[in-house]
């Protein structure tokens, strides 16, 4: 079966990168990251294996990094082995392959910017635990449906 690779989106921060491995309804996810690559892989929805390979363009800690999935994507949080220097691009060799792209929504200069860099992971990791909660429907048994009771109490 032939393995096609993933979108992937990513930004830099002082202390952090970030890469999104686009791929909704993934099954079968595997994340290994060393100190200078990782691999990604899954299945999509169709039952098409994904895989990615990325030397990185400097070390990272592999032990202070972590992965989040959500029915979108799996969002990796990188932390770089030399934090407040900025990343050119995200792989060692300055090829940039056709499924790896920066993401401009949340790319930023971000010096000076330690502070909401650390709220944001926060956040953001706080976004996606509340997404993979699910909670049961709100209830409905308050609403009116009879209209003669509306017109009754506006006489």
């Amino acid at each position: 079966m032939a393995r096609q690779h993933a979108r992937t989106l990513w930004y830099d921060r002082p202390r952090y990168v970030f890469m999104e491995f686009c791929v909704e309804d993934s099954t079968d996810v595997r994340v290994l990251l060393e100190d200078h690559h990782i691999v990604f892989s899954c299945k999509n929805a169709d039952g098409v294996e994904m895989y990615n390979e990325i030397e990185f363009y400097a070390k990272v800690n592999s032990k202070d990094s972590q992965d989040k999935r959500s029915g979108r994507s799996i969002t990796c949080f990188v932390r770089k082995w030399k934090e407040k220097v900025a990343w050119p691009r995200l792989t060692k060799e300055d090829i940039k392959p056709v499924w790896l792209s920066v993401d401009f929504d949340n790319w930023r200069d971000w010096e000076g910017d330690e502070e909401v860099e650390l709220a944001q992971v926060e956040h953001y990791a706080e976004l996606l635990q509340k997404v993979s909660t699910k909670r049961p429907p709100p209830a409905m048994d308050d609403l009116d449906d009879d209209s003669d009771s509306a017109e009754a109490t506006s006489s």
